[in-house]
């Protein structure tokens, strides 16, 4: 299991947040966050949860990998699960 994490250092409502990736595919994400984390499934992003701070130390010690931003984005797009945001926004469901 891949599930990568970057830095909480996204501002949003009050909060910050990070990124959590998996770069394997989006069902072992899931799997993750479900039995990890407790974020519904309704949060997901098309490719990736938004995790509060207040989670990020609770993700690590779970087994998720701390990367970069631009480490995390590299490995999400070479795998193939990038989903980019117009293709969210007009509803087309990830490959």
């Amino acid at each position: 299991m891949v599930v990568l994490i970057d830095s909480p250092v996204w501002p949003w409502r009050g909060r910050r947040w990070s990124h959590l990736v998996s770069d394997v595919s989006h069902d072992e994400l899931h799997a993750f966050v479900a039995a990890e984390l407790g974020i519904p499934r309704r949060a997901f992003q098309g490719d990736h949860y938004d995790v509060p701070e207040d989670l990020y130390d609770v993700a690590v010690a779970a087994g998720a990998q701390p990367v970069g931003a631009r480490e995390l984005l590299a490995r999400l797009t070479a795998a193939g699960l990038r989903v980019r945001k117009t293709a969210r926004a007009a509803g087309r469901s990830p490959r």
